[in-house]
């Protein structure tokens, strides 16, 4: 049961990563200074003081680049393999499997596919908000994916199970997103 506590933290992790790729971490490792959270051997660089500089730094600028008007569709582009890393190597960290190739696959594919998937996802919304309102509703957009990042990242920390069911349906919804966009509506004669 340990391990399936830990694989649904890692999922819910990683998929914070699809809304800010920096956010997710700084939370994991400021809930692993606290103790409310392990990693598994060889991730415990997550939890220095070095990393969380680094992540808070990091996290800052990440925040701001979304507020600049062209910064923000330009960094999506980036973001996306990036988030994908970012959700492999958390939840890598913290499923407790000890076959590296079944921890590792896990981590790859429901880790880095969750935060590609909502990565995706905010980019096609990104790109709507661009289109309909020229880029004015951008901001909107961004703090909406800075609250979702920050809370639910929180709340995997804090209910993984609850955090991992949330991110099922927010997948979902991208999902369908994404095949609306490729299936537009037919017009009836």
């Amino acid at each position: 049961m340990e391990w399936l506590m830990s694989l649904c933290l890692g999922i819910a992790l990683s998929a914070c990563c699809g809304f800010r790729i920096f956010v997710p971490m700084l939370v994991a490792c400021l809930a692993l200074k606290l103790g409310w959270i392990s990693v598994g051997p060889g991730f415990e660089w997550l939890s220095s003081w070095t990393a969380f500089f680094v992540l808070a730094t990091a996290t800052l600028l990440e925040i701001g680049a979304y507020y600049i008007p062209w910064l923000d569709n330009a960094f999506d582009t980036v973001a996306t393999p990036i988030a994908f890393v970012a959700g492999t190597i958390l939840t890598t960290s913290f499923v407790e499997i000890d076959i590296p190739m079944l921890k590792w696959g896990l981590g790859l594919i429901a880790g880095g596919g969750t935060a590609g998937l909502i990565q995706a996802g905010t980019s096609l919304l990104r790109i709507g908000s661009t289109a309909t309102t020229g880029g004015l509703g951008n901001p909107v957009v961004a703090s909406a994916e800075n609250i979702a990042s920050f809370g639910l990242s929180l709340l995997a920390v804090l209910l993984p199970v609850l955090a991992a069911f949330l991110i099922f349906v927010i997948l979902v919804f991208f999902i369908r997103l994404m095949l609306s966009r490729k299936n537009p509506p037919r017009q009836r004669a």
